[in-house]
């Protein structure tokens, strides 16, 4: 492996962005009814980039049409520090939208994801810089423990990951996150990746350029509840495998040619029969083999269902997501009637 190669960060702006007004950090964090831990999260996260980058950062918390005070956390927040950024969703868009609504508003050099809970430590944040000045353009979190999860949580996290890593055409490292910080111009070509249904953290590692991990121990949550039920987990799997792999379709493709075969020889055998004189028992075989090779079928037509229905939405090409307001300090609040940043342009 070619030794490491230190260079010095350039802080002075973002595309699109005057060189006056961009800070050198964004930190982007999605809440949903996370007003519990507001404070906590804002004391964490200042605390950690005051310690790398002074006054220049900013942290994007984006409310994904939370139900309880989380808006009004975060605007109280935002009109009290310039350092806080406000960005309120028309509706819930889901984890990964919100996630991307914030990496459009984000103007840093450096970007931090990371999530409201604090399960995530913000003070890992002088590590992963370190590491990019020594040349990577994303640093992952990469979990070594996970405390305060179920034995089954932690089960089928760990089946999923490696699963995933067995299915889809993209490396994308196992037992990782969203918890990550990149350069500015790994987020620029994550920006321009228009797609409907997203898997942040494969759609990064699909970008390229030099990775590195950084293990850590993921802690407790610090307040509320987990926002992420077997049923959106298991969804956010759906979506990475169907995303980043074409190998399901192949292996409808096997279970065509594998029931096609035993099609022909129970039908060679039917034939045989009949012409030697015998004849062929009873309705048990033909209704087992009937009811075999219909529940092949309508597996292979559900796996191209997935695949269809994605072709379906990416064709309708409607916005990602749709931002109601942003709130600045001494900013005023941006009405938008129309989506903010929905496709990427060409």
């Amino acid at each position: 492996m070619p030794p490491p190669v230190h260079r010095k960060l350039d802080f002075s702006g973002t595309s699109n962005l005057e060189e006056q007004s961009a800070p050198r950090l964004s930190v982007v964090v999605p809440c949903f009814n996370e007003q519990e831990s507001l404070l906590e999260l804002y004391r964490r996260l200042a605390g950690a980039c005051r310690t790398c980058v002074e006054e220049s950062f900013e942290l994007v918390l984006i409310d994904d049409g939370s139900t309880d005070g989380t808006w009004a956390g975060i605007t109280a927040l935002a009109t009290k520090t310039s350092q806080v950024v406000g960005v309120k969703l028309s509706r819930n868009h889901g984890h990964q939208l919100a996630l991307s609504a914030g990496l459009s508003i984000a103007r840093g050099a450096l970007i931090l994801i990371i999530d409201a809970d604090l399960q995530d430590p913000p003070e890992l944040l002088p590590q992963m810089i370190r590491l990019i000045e020594e040349g990577a353009d994303v640093v992952y979190g990469q979990r070594t423990v996970r405390h305060g999860e179920s034995a089954l949580k932690r089960a089928t996290a760990a089946v999923f990951y490696r699963l995933l890593d067995q299915l889809t055409d993209v490396k994308i490292p196992v037992d990782t996150g969203d918890f990550r910080l990149m350069t500015r111009r790994a987020l620029d070509v994550l920006i321009a990746m228009p797609e409907q249904h997203r898997f942040i953290r494969g759609m990064v590692s699909w970008i390229g350029f030099r990775q590195l991990p950084l293990a850590y121990e993921r802690q407790e949550r610090f307040a509320g509840e987990t926002k992420y039920p077997f049923s959106k987990m298991l969804r956010l799997a759906i979506d990475a495998v169907t995303s980043f792999s074409t190998r399901p379709l192949r292996l409808a493709s096997f279970f065509g040619f594998g029931f096609g075969l035993l099609g022909l020889v129970g039908l060679v055998y039917t034939l045989g029969s009949w012409l030697r004189g015998y004849a062929v028992p009873g309705w048990t075989s033909i209704t087992s083999i009937f009811l075999l090779m219909g529940s092949a079928q309508m597996f292979v037509l559900g796996i191209i269902g997935e695949y269809l229905g994605r072709l379906y939405m990416e064709a309708k090409g409607r916005p990602l997501y749709v931002i109601e307001s942003v709130v600045r300090e001494a900013v005023p609040a941006i009405d938008a009637t129309t989506p903010r940043v929905d496709r990427a342009r060409a």
